[in-house]
């Protein structure tokens, strides 16, 4: 892969270089079973380090520098954000192989070398390049992934680097109309990461990301002003202390609108990817949509509200459980759900191997059956 420092790109390139690693909301209510031909057989199973916790978790906001110091706030957490490359091998319209490349960020959370980022910067990448703020260049030695919660962990052999500070609880400790920096390597422009300011426009968002390769639902989002572009992903959402409280994810296709992972997030499933090697999800295997009035009359269905299945996947939970296409679940695990997004958070909040009832319609008929939830492949 050609170094950076050597690239003069137009504006043009990058735009299409990016276009592989960009995010795009989904308005559909579906959630998709993992695509059978990218399952995990590239994610590798092994830890990085068991046992392994964060270096710098704090619990509390710290002290904000100086009033209007943007500078400081960005001279503190900029040497920790890297700009991640990528390489893949694809084929064009006559079968011939050709590099694609791709662009985002990263930020340091350990000074061993760990570094996390979103999994769609990551995702079926042959080479993965690593340069820190210093011009320093590593290619990764080991990646972790986490494709439901869009978040990787990257190894590269490196040591003493500087590593951000992240504030445990971010939810809880950030306000709408709090002031945040967003900082990456916003459309792969050479010299060094973009900086851009805003403030929190709303926190705890929940949206359908479209990636490459899936349809993944994000929650507890943290969702700002402040300009996130394609490249920005995997890049640092910091307050005015220097804390980083999120890790920009997606871009919505309208102005002004960008999110980022909350540490809520963030920092559970970082530690189970570095400990453990993978996040276990607990799965149901469905595909779902909301019950709207014209599925309701297209099928002659009684029921006014729940979650329609579109599909069950073979070998499942919900296919050993006997649901079919075209049941309508309106309660589950106790809870009474009306909305897709509603049941899937509900399942997310479930353990894997967890026994729960579902009540259901087919057709006139009510009914219940019980599922135990299986960890998503």
């Amino acid at each position: 892969m050609t170094k950076v420092r050597y690239i003069l790109i137009s504006m043009v390139i990058i735009m299409g270089l990016l276009a592989s690693t960009g995010c795009s909301i989904s308005s559909k209510q579906v959630s998709s079973p993992p695509p059978t031909e990218i399952s995990s057989e590239n994610i590798p199973s092994e830890p990085i380090e068991p046992n392994w916790e964060p270096v710098y978790v704090e619990t509390e906001a710290g002290l904000e520098l100086p009033h209007g110091s943007n500078f400081e706030v960005v001279q503190k957490v900029a040497p920790t954000v890297v700009s991640i490359f990528t390489e893949t091998m694809t084929y064009d319209l006559f079968l011939q192989p050709y590099p694609q490349q791709g662009a985002g960020t990263g930020v340091i959370i350990d000074p061993k070398g760990y570094i996390v980022t979103n999994n769609h910067v990551v995702e079926g990448a042959d080479k993965i390049e690593v340069i820190l703020r210093d011009g320093r260049i590593f290619e990764a030695v080991d990646v972790v992934r986490d494709p439901p919660g869009d978040l990787a962990v990257i190894k590269i052999e490196a040591e003493d680097l500087p590593t951000a500070h992240f504030l445990e609880n971010s939810l809880e400790q950030l306000r709408v109309g709090d002031e945040v920096i967003a900082i990456g390597n916003a459309l792969a422009l050479p010299g060094g990461p973009t900086v851009t300011k805003g403030i929190i426009s709303y926190l705890g968002r929940t949206i359908q990301v479209q990636t490459s390769y899936r349809t993944i639902t994000l929650r507890d989002l943290i969702q700002t002003d402040a300009a996130i572009n394609p490249g920005n992903s995997g890049g640092p959402l910091v307050n005015m202390a220097g804390q980083v409280v999120g890790i920009s994810t997606a871009i919505a296709q309208a102005e002004n609108i960008g999110f980022a992972i909350s540490n809520d997030t963030l920092l559970p499933l970082i530690r189970e990817l570095v400990a453990k090697g993978h996040v276990a999800h607990p799965w149901l295997g469905v595909e779902m949509t909301d019950l709207s009035q014209t599925i309701k009359s297209r099928y002659r269905l009684e029921v006014d509200t729940g979650v329609f299945i579109t599909k069950v996947t073979k070998g499942s939970p919900a296919q050993q459980a006997r649901l079919e296409a075209g049941d309508v679940i309106i309660s589950f695990a106790g809870q009474g759900v009306t909305i897709a997004l509603e049941l899937q958070q509900i399942i997310q909040n479930c353990q894997v191997g967890e026994r729960v009832e579902i009540v259901f319609y087919r057709g006139k008929e009510k009914r219940a059956t019980w599922a135990t939830l299986a960890q998503m492949p």
